[in-house]
């Protein structure tokens, strides 16, 4: 049985909730069954989708509240959304207790570093070292922008190798690293650009957008194949899941 991959909402246009299609494509293209968590306020309802699922996808989008890692907005920082960033970040701390593989993309990176714990730059034009630009100006998405360079030792070097051209969409980036996280890969300006969690079986964070370059570069396809592949072996244990049970308690809203 094909593994049920959660891809987490991306934001809000309007009154509507959205996933980009490149997400579910690439977990479609993958083997995985992509099933898209709206943004809801009900604990009993997040426990079903940490029970149904065997992996989780954290899509790009907005930036988060900077009062969330600490920090009053600063100049540069751009529009949030505090109730999607609660959501997520909750989703994301339970995610993690239950072992099961993640994947997190661009903002999804950054809600993982703070959901460890960790802070965010405001803005690349805060910092006083020279920077490359980060946010790309390419005709098309899938087009490579700069080279990133994978530490050894690491998950994402099993699967990606040493150095590799990727993609860039962002104008903040992690400052401090959230507990447990370990930095993974860095641009040449020293830009966080991989994050993971070393005691988890596959907790992973990438700056760019490898679901933009999936159809033309077979290393994102590696990537999301390889996350598949480990949300695969928890299909059979959410199998023989007992169904839940309901409790009014758990129902309340937060």
């Amino acid at each position: 049985m094909k593994p049920k991959i959660g891809i987490i909402i991306c934001g809000f246009i309007e009154n509507k909730q959205f996933v980009t299609n490149a997400y579910i494509q690439s977990i479609r293209y993958s083997g995985g069954v992509p099933l898209v968590l709206p943004l809801v306020r009900s604990r009993q309802i997040l426990g079903e989708y940490l029970r149904i699922c065997d992996g989780f996808l954290f899509c790009g989008g907005n930036d988060i509240t900077p009062l969330l890692f600490g920090q009053e907005p600063r100049k540069g920082n751009g529009a949030t959304n505090l109730s999607l960033d609660l959501f997520q970040i909750r989703l994301m701390k339970e995610i993690l207790k239950t072992g099961k593989p993640l994947f997190s993309i661009c903002r999804g990176m950054q809600v993982m570093n703070v959901a460890c714990g960790g802070t965010i730059l405001q803005d690349l034009s805060l910092r006083s070292e020279k920077t490359l630009d980060h946010m790309q100006q390419s005709y098309a998405r899938n087009e490579k922008s700069h080279k990133i360079y994978i530490k050894n030792g690491t998950l994402l070097k099993k699967y990606l190798g040493s150095v590799l051209y990727v993609n860039s969409y962002h104008h903040q980036v992690l400052d401090k690293v959230g507990k447990d996280l370990t930095v993974s890969a860095t641009a040449s300006d020293h830009t966080v650009e991989a994050v993971e969690l070393s005691s988890h079986p596959f907790a992973l964070g990438v700056q760019w957008h490898p679901e933009s370059m999936y159809r033309t570069s077979p290393e994102m396809r590696e990537l999301f194949g390889s996350f598949i592949l480990k949300a695969t072996q928890n299909t059979l244990k959410n199998q023989k899941t007992p169904l839940y049970t309901h409790n009014s308690a758990a129902s309340t809203t937060y």
